[in-house]
């Protein structure tokens, strides 16, 4: 057993017939483990990590579950209005959001602008965009623009900008600049170029990425209310205030079935563009 562990961290030289002696390459993975190791020791002394606590309270966590179910199902009529808005930010959110996205992705692609200063400055506003929290960016919405759905619509929009800017640009950063490049041969613009051969190539995946930020918005939209954005938020955190759990599970239940409608239709989307 530990010669097995040992040729693990050095492995033993291969001899081959002709006599001459081959020293295979030191292994990386043994120090990986060593690393990952240290890490979660020192993750654990940092936050104060303790299983004990997590056992000894963790029951707790059942004890609010058991209350939430079943559910109250009088109390389902009244959750329908603010779902509705809450799936109204998310769809509003993800259109403007995916559509602003497009120009900002074409000046981040490093095959397609070759100004090295515009692509810094432009990935460099992307990334402060995608640094912020939604929930933050939810709050300065509520200050500028007032509490309501409109606020929640902005930091969907927002949250959405950062998240298709840049899976879109790199995904043009992995197309086939051939078609591009024949098409300036022939004395079109770039922008006719982009259009004729980048957006084909690009089409689908950028579908499915802005069906992939409407469903992650959905959920989003439903926490934005704890900070005045409007939705279903707003009543979600009033219940759980209140210690009205049934009502609380109400709504997740409602939510959840939302969230399931909204991804299986993103599903079918997707295997038809595929």
């Amino acid at each position: 057993m530990f010669s097995a562990i040992k040729n693990i961290f050095v492995p033993e030289k291969i001899v081959l017939s002709d006599g001459k002696e081959i020293k295979p390459p030191k292994p990386v993975a043994p120090y990986i483990v060593i690393g990952l190791i240290v890490s979660v020791i020192l993750a654990i002394n940092i936050t104060g990590f303790n299983f004990s606590t997590l056992i000894k309270r963790g029951s707790y966590f059942f004890d609010i579950l058991k209350d939430m179910f079943p559910p109250d199902f009088s109390y389902a009529s009244k959750v329908v209005t603010p779902l509705i808005e809450t799936v109204k930010m998310s769809v509003l959110g993800s259109l403007i959001g995916s559509f602003l996205a497009i120009p900002f992705a074409i000046l981040s692609a490093v095959n397609i602008t070759k100004s090295k200063i515009v692509i810094a400055i432009v990935r460099f506003v992307l990334s402060i965009t995608r640094t912020l929290p939604t929930l933050i960016i939810a709050l300065l919405a509520t200050y500028f623009f007032g509490l309501g759905t409109f606020a929640g619509t902005v930091a969907i929009t927002i949250f959405t900008f950062g998240l298709v800017v840049k899976m879109l640009y790199e995904k043009i950063e992995t197309v086939d600049m051939g078609p591009f490049e024949a098409m300036e041969a022939v004395g079109s613009t770039r922008l006719k170029a982009f259009i004729g051969s980048i957006i084909p190539q690009i089409a689908p995946s950028y579908v499915s990425i802005c069906l992939y930020s409407l469903e992650l918005n959905v959920r989003y939209a439903a926490i934005l209310g704890y900070v005045g954005a409007g939705g279903i938020g707003v009543i979600l955190n009033e219940k759980i205030g209140w210690r009205q759990y049934d009502q609380v599970g109400m709504i997740l239940v409602m939510l959840f079935i939302t969230v399931v409608i909204i991804e299986q239709i993103s599903k079918y989307v997707r295997e038809r563009l595929g």
